[in-house]
């Protein structure tokens, strides 16, 4: 004969296997948001890092246009030196 079941087992089973469940889940969302955290400190750090990079940028741009300006105005004193120097070999 097989032995008569126990309600009181089962329900005990039941609340075993439920409170199982809830610290896995709870495991689960602490590890969820220590991730969420990390993937937040990472996202501040690459936007920083953006905006020095779009700073640098335009850093480098006004220094580009600068050395060209100087660039023309050594071009035109260059030209003019030889335009002298021409004049003279002519004369």
């Amino acid at each position: 004969m097989t032995p008569a079941p126990d309600p009181a087992r089962d329900e005990v089973e039941i609340l075993t296997s439920l409170e199982d469940r809830i610290l896995k889940a709870v495991e689960m969302v602490n590890a969820l948001r220590a991730e969420n955290a990390g993937l937040r400190e990472k996202l501040q750090a690459v936007l920083a890092d953006q905006a020095n990079a779009s700073s640098n940028s335009d850093h480098l741009q006004v220094e580009i246009r600068q050395l060209r300006a100087e660039r023309e105005q050594v071009r035109t004193r260059i030209e003019k030196l030889l335009s002298q120097m021409e004049s003279l070999s002519a004369g």
